[in-house]
């Protein structure tokens, strides 16, 4: 089983982002399963979302405690809450920003893991270029694809195909392959191989 944890906060499209994510896999044949958790209801406020994706059924239903991946939506929550909670030094990390690791103050902490799994995409920049609106959400999944493997960038574009319309969908879709075009160039260097 794979299991994500999405932080953000709330307006920001963390609840959206972790179906999108879970209903990719579901076209893949895989089972899959998504939730959030949330304090107050309001603009702002820290929200989590939670996706599990398994080949077989999915029995639990329990908050994800020890994420494989962890998927930062707002940065601004790192050094205000437990993001990093459970996450091993063999799992992967996606960061919102376009401040480096070590404008963040996380360049000492992700030395533990391995380089190719740790990611900074500035998804709010790429959602405002293609869609002029400020969300995320939708352009991680399009990092997380080439990061991870976890989901094809053909499954996240058909379920924003599908879930949005019209100019939002176009938008949305510009975004998702764009930050996976970026995502798979940061691979490339990490590893040292380039790839056509």
């Amino acid at each position: 089983m794979f299991e994500v944890r999405i932080h953000g906060r709330g307006g920001q499209g963390v609840v959206t982002t972790a179906e999108l994510l879970s209903v990719a896999a579901f076209t893949e044949g895989r089972q899959a399963q998504a939730f959030p958790t949330f304090g107050s209801e309001r603009t702002g406020a820290p929200v989590v979302g939670f996706c599990r994706i398994d080949d077989r059924p999915i029995r639990t239903h329990e908050p994800v405690a020890e994420p494989d991946a962890v998927i930062i939506q707002d940065a601004g929550l790192i050094h205000q809450t437990e993001v990093f909670a459970g996450l091993r030094a063999d799992g992967y990390l996606l960061v919102n920003t376009s401040w480096s690791l070590v404008e963040l103050g996380l360049d000492a902490y992700v030395q533990r893991f391995r380089p190719e799994r740790v990611m900074t995409i500035p998804a709010t920049e790429l959602a405002l270029t293609h869609l002029g609106r400020p969300l995320p959400g939708a352009v991680l999944l399009g990092a997380f694809a080439a990061l991870t493997g976890q989901v094809q960038l053909e499954s996240v574009t058909t379920v924003v195909e599908d879930r949005f319309s019209g100019s939002v969908a176009t938008g949305n879709v510009a975004a998702v392959r764009a930050a996976y075009d970026l995502a798979r160039r940061q691979l490339e260097e990490a590893s040292g191989v380039h790839t056509d």
